[in-house]
């Protein structure tokens, strides 16, 4: 259970931002073996924690989502989807006197360059806290989705967007940069919280790095640690192609090369994770990582969900 340090509880997490045992990590293999690093601590105002996004901004981001998802670029789907994601974690960390800080975020843009993407009175800032970034969007917009209409059918629906962050697609692929980037900001944010819920770095991407091997930049960033456990990284490979994604595999038996560098460098999923995807209707095992390969925007999404939805808030 996660509490606030006024009593709320914020509840306790169940997607990809939780797991039950301490991490060492190798390049090529986990092993749980620290005693006592339970991933337990409490999200609080005095003890909060951190989600880092890493999104790939190059050129092939401009490229359209295989499947039913082709009329819709890849960097203009993502940045929805992580907007949105910001947005229902401002709504999660609400309460009647105000935004509570339960979180810091940050989001990095890799492409032509490695920077914070933030815009707006945010622009240039690499972490911020979630009471910030909810005074401060870029701008609201207005849009329409559609809603159940009661009688079985879908009707248009206004509603307010808030947007922190617009798409770029420029350049190359320089994840690497980006990973020691993530490394450069939680090395100072872990060590002032030093008893935190650790980090979770999510790492979306739609090509290969064009700046080397990304797993030793990864495995710098998972050897940061908190009283509490290792920083977690989890990656999303989003897809042209018509093809059925892999989702949470269990074992490097992919497509390519790319698709096995990034499985390496994902968290496998603890047991108690892998109970709650189940309870979702996604097939998992005990060895699975948190890692979708060819993913258009419902495997996106569904990954931004679960990894951030609480059980319970009061």
């Amino acid at each position: 259970m996660f509490v606030d340090s006024a009593g709320d509880s914020l509840g306790s997490l169940e997607g990809f931002i939780t797991c039950s045992d301490a991490a060492v990590w190798s390049r090529h293999s986990f092993r749980m073996s620290v005693i006592g690093m339970t991933y337990e601590a409490e999200i609080s105002r005095v003890n909060p924690s951190c989600i880092v996004f890493l999104l790939d901004q190059s050129g092939s981001m401009a490229d359209p989502f295989g499947g039913g998802d082709a009329a819709l670029r890849k960097a203009d789907g993502a940045s929805d989807a992580i907007n949105k994601l910001l947005s229902n974690l401002v709504t999660k960390c609400s309460k009647d006197e105000g935004v509570r800080d339960y979180y810091y975020v940050s989001v990095i843009g890799y492409g032509g360059g490695v920077a914070p993407r933030l815009g707006g009175a945010l622009s240039g800032r690499e972490i911020v806290s979630i009471s910030e970034l909810a005074n401060s969007p870029l701008r609201v917009e207005d849009r329409r989705r559609k809603v159940q209409d009661g009688a079985g059918g879908l009707v248009d629906e206004n509603v307010k967007f808030p947007v922190w962050f617009d798409p770029v697609a420029d350049n190359g692929t320089p994840m690497c940069e980006a990973l020691r980037f993530a490394k450069k900001l939680l090395q100072p944010w872990v060590a002032e919280h030093s008893s935190c819920f650790p980090p979770l770095v999510i790492n979306i991407t739609d090509g290969e790095a064009t700046d080397g091997d990304p797993s030793g930049p990864a495995d710098e960033v998972r050897a940061i640690a908190s009283s509490d456990g290792n920083v977690l990284v989890f990656s999303v490979h989003l897809s042209s192609q018509h093809a059925a994604p892999v989702v949470f595999p269990d074992n490097d038996a992919l497509p390519d090369q790319f698709a096995r560098s990034l499985f390496h460098i994902s968290s496998p999923l603890p047991p108690h994770i892998v109970a709650a995807a189940k309870q979702e209707g996604i097939n998992v095992s005990d060895g699975s990582r948190g890692f979708v390969f060819n993913a258009g925007m419902v495997e996106l999404i569904n990954f931004l969900d679960i990894g951030t939805r609480p059980t319970s808030l009061r």
